[in-house]
């Protein structure tokens, strides 16, 4: 499912147009940066945790030329699922 897909199922279960339930979505993943830039986390129950999480500077390989390479430290956002969201997914049946 993609941020289209999302706005409108949001806009059909719950009666709003597509500008509304855009909106409501865009301030949802608003909501959901901001916790991470304040707080380095933000949870969501049934769903799961998006935490920040530091990458260390380290040498990488140019793939075309085999030149070495410094590669700055980051950092990145990761995701744990909960465990609702596992037994989901383990219940999906692959194509």
């Amino acid at each position: 499912m993609n941020k289209a897909e999302i706005i409108n199922q949001v806009a059909a279960d719950h009666e709003l147009t597509k500008v509304k339930a855009k909106e409501i979505v865009e301030q949802l993943f608003g909501f959901i940066g901001a916790g991470l830039k304040q707080e380095g986390r933000f949870s969501f129950p049934d769903l799961g945790t998006f935490t920040v999480a530091e990458r260390a500077a380290r040498t990488g390989r140019n793939p075309m030329t085999g030149e070495k390479l410094k590669i700055k430290a980051s950092k990145t956002v990761r995701f744990k699922a909960a465990p609702a969201l596992k037994l989901q997914v383990a219940k999906v049946k692959v194509k």
